[in-house]
């Protein structure tokens, strides 16, 4: 008896994207959010539009909520260890643009300096970094790392026009790192939340959330972007894939 090909990303066969030789996710089965038409029935036109409004609406709504959350997280981390409870941190956004995302502390005060003493422990493939236990996050850390308290600064991102609610994560490292398939998701406008964080979060690998991206570039849409933040809120709650 023959085993059937699996269907995890990295097994994905790859297919052109139109003016631009990119991998494509594409399986035997059609799966919850692949779609041939970005844009849904809006278009692309009216769907960054009504996108962009959503975006603002959603965060205005939630901005009494945030707020006081961020007060609580605030008092937690500057009891817990000495250093600033908010921080820049520069990452990646559409069209390679670097750009400072806001973030609450999770680590020690001095936790950069000691990334090469830890550099050993890295679970990941260059350029990703993570440590599953890392020693350099602190205890109310860890508690906002599980409940992803850690990221809700970031709705000022999205009030700005860095961010938006749903698109790709934005990475810490630059897009000089990339090769040349993964400049594909910089088309986009990086999100609090993505298919990635739906399909794995941290357990994928940098490529397979390239290909995720690829696959969320050709089929977005409002539904679409619906239907991640429904499964975000129970990916968060479960606490799968945090660290």
């Amino acid at each position: 008896m023959t085993t059937p090909a699996p269907t995890t990303p990295q097994h994905i066969e790859l297919a052109p994207v139109p003016g631009r030789v990119l991998p494509m996710p594409r399986t035997a089965s059609r799966r919850w959010f692949e779609r041939d038409h970005p844009g849904g029935w809006l278009g692309l036109v009216w769907y960054e539009r009504v996108k962009r409004s959503i975006d603002i609406l959603a965060c205005v709504i939630a901005l009494p909520l945030v707020v006081l959350l961020l007060m609580v997280c605030v008092v937690a981390i500057r009891l817990d260890s000495p250093g600033a409870a908010w921080f820049t941190q520069k990452r990646t956004g559409r069209g390679g643009r670097r750009f400072g995302m806001y973030k609450l502390r999770t680590m020690v005060r001095d936790a950069e300096s000691l990334k090469q003493q830890v550099m050993h422990l890295n679970q990941l493939a260059y350029p990703d970094f993570k440590i599953a236990d890392d020693p350099r996050v602190t205890r109310v850390g860890k508690f906002l790392r599980k409940s992803s308290l850690d990221e809700i600064p970031q709705i000022f991102n999205v009030l700005r026009g860095d961010m938006t609610l749903v698109g790709p994560r934005p990475t810490s490292f630059s897009s000089d790192t990339y090769c040349w398939w993964h400049t594909a998701r910089l088309e986009l406008k990086p999100g609090l939340t993505g298919l990635w964080q739906v399909s794995g979060r941290n357990e994928l690998d940098f490529n397979d959330r390239v290909r995720l991206d690829i696959a969320y570039l050709r089929g977005r849409s409002l539904w679409l972007d619906v239907q991640i933040l429904i499964r975000t809120v129970a990916s968060v709650a479960s606490a799968r894939g945090a660290c």
